[in-house]
């Protein structure tokens, strides 16, 4: 009677789990399947996401469609494949980035000679439309401190040739790994560093001004110019193409919503380098919100009909402590939570169904069992990243996308756990079941299944802690969660922004963890308990 009461306790906990878990996964937004609704996306560093939040708030005005964002998708590629899949309607991109970096082709300097390319090129491989140019060129450039560049008598790149082996250089990402960057630089002008650090955007002037590094990269219409006192060196071989930025648009999406290209074309030389670096400045040193700029931004160009400012949410986090950005951001905070463990959830649910029936085969086959196991431990070794990547030409972006992802990386844990645990599970208690006549299918459910019930929590307890942290993650590919402001953060070199995503996902980790101990614990045979 003892053992049938521990058994319904069992299962009422583990019901009460997975019903948990279904709940939050009803939380997960559906929007994106809505009709009439635009998906605009960014890529993850200020001036996307300004641009982009300009563009959704004047679709907004104009038209009768609703517009959801997914801002910060990880780079250009990223953004490009969730273009093309479908997964975003449009973005913000710049003309020689689409020249070199997504057609391959080599850099021209003549900006309407590569207007024109990209426009024919999109068209004819994509049905991709670059509308009328924004009004300004965001290029890179390479800068270093005024006072440096001075005692080194740097005025332009070719400078650098004969004393870069000297000097340690900071650059973007994307930067190092563009045709259109580093690459191409180095082939051009024949450049070489004493070493080369791959940082963040926002990380590397205060490298380069602190001294940690001698040389960036820089967006010429970057607001963080106007604050450190850097010099711009020449491009005198005229190595990059012209950036001018536009709106990258689906055809299709044109097709059904015509509106789109009229209400855009408001903003065709609309902006100029001077306005787009004040911009920039009061969000990435000023702390402004994005949202807030962007409206300013249609305000002076006298794009919106309703002139009333955003709600008082929407402040300056530079004034603020920790704690108090926090409550007033708690309502948002709490929406990326259970987007957070909506996604989490969901992938360790997967995770379970799959890996615990694949565990009990291979445990009855063994023969290969070990082989099999250890291919699905290759998934540990793709980086997170990576993956969530990898997954944007299958299933575009957003929750499913990162979902699979997440299911993936659960697998190795669960699966390891439960083979382990029913192929160790007390060999002489089997015997003696096989010995009183029980069926395999008796002493599994009856004998294995409750022995191993401890090391299968534990596998499940260590994926389930993987899985969270590697949710973070999943903004980087629009599907919302405690990465999003954690990202935002990065970009802005803001800690109180970046902590208030890491300590509610830190926190969200103790707790899941806790929760699941307590499962554990239920599905403990007694027997098994230590002798207090």
């Amino acid at each position: 009677m003892n053992i049938g009461r521990g058994r319904q306790r069992t299962r009422g906990r583990c019901s009460g789990l997975v019903f948990g878990f279904l709940l939050v996964l009803c939380s997960v937004p559906l929007s994106i399947w809505a009709s009439d609704t635009i998906v605009v996306g960014s890529k993850n560093f200020m001036e996307s996401r300004l641009l982009a939040e300009m563009f959704a708030q004047l679709i907004e005005a104009r038209t009768k469609l609703t517009v959801k964002r997914r801002l910060g998708l990880a780079g250009t590629q990223v953004c490009f494949e969730a273009l093309k899949t479908g997964g975003i309607d449009l973005y913000p991109e710049y003309t020689g980035t689409g020249l070199v970096t997504l057609l391959g082709e080599p850099p021209m300097s003549d900006r309407v000679a590569v207007l024109n390319r990209v426009r024919t090129e999109f068209l004819h491989r994509w049905n991709i439309w670059w509308l009328a140019p924004l009004g300004f060129e965001n290029s890179y450039a390479l800068a270093l401190r005024r006072d440096q560049a001075q005692a080194l008598g740097l005025q332009t790149i070719s400078d650098l040739i004969p004393i870069g082996s000297t000097l340690k250089a900071g650059f973007g990402y994307e930067f190092i790994e563009r045709a259109d960057g580093l690459p191409g630089l180095q082939q051009k002008y024949g450049l070489q560093f004493q070493k080369i650090v791959g940082m963040q955007e926002t990380l590397k002037y205060q490298a380069t001004a602190n001294g940690d590094v001698d040389l960036l990269d820089v967006y010429t219409t970057d607001g963080l110019l106007s604050v450190y006192d850097f010099l711009v060196l020449e491009d005198d071989r005229h190595f990059f193409p012209p950036y001018d930025a536009t709106a990258l648009i689906r055809g299709d999406t044109l097709e059904r919503y015509p509106e789109l290209a009229s209400v855009l074309s408001l903003l065709t030389n609309a902006l100029t380098p001077e306005r787009m670096r004040i911009w920039n400045l009061l969000v990435q040193e000023q702390g402004q919100p994005v949202p807030q700029v962007a409206r300013e931004m249609l305000l002076d160009l006298h794009l919106l009909m309703d002139p009333k400012p955003l709600p008082s949410s929407s402040q300056q986090r530079s004034s603020q402590s920790l704690f108090v950005y926090m409550w007033n951001m708690r309502a948002t905070l709490a929406v990326r939570t259970v987007e957070h463990l909506g996604l989490a959830g969901l992938g360790l649910l997967l995770g379970i169904a799959l890996a615990i029936p694949v565990g009990l085969i291979l445990e009855r086959w063994r023969k290969g069992a070990e082989t099999m196991i250890r291919i699905v431990g290759m998934s540990q070794t793709i980086p997170s990243i990576a993956l969530l990547a990898f997954m944007i030409p299958l299933f575009g972006v957003g929750t499913f996308p990162a979902i699979m992802a997440l299911w993936i990386y659960s697998l190795f844990p669960i699966l390891r756990n439960t083979f382990t645990g029913l192929r160790d599970a007390a060999p002489n208690v089997v015997e003696t079941g096989r010995a009183l006549g029980m069926t395999e299918w008796q002493i599994l459910r009856a004998v294995r299944l409750p022995l191993a019930a401890p090391t299968i929590m534990a596998g499940i307890r260590t994926s389930a802690i993987w899985t969270l942290g590697t949710t973070t993650l999943a903004a980087f590919i629009g599907a919302g969660g405690l990465g999003v402001p954690i990202v935002a953060g990065l970009q802005l070199a803001d800690v109180n922004v970046i902590l208030s995503g890491a300590l509610p996902a830190t926190i969200l980790a103790l707790a899941v963890d806790a929760l699941l101990a307590w499962v554990e614990h239920g599905v403990k045979p007694r027997g098994l308990e230590p002798v207090r």
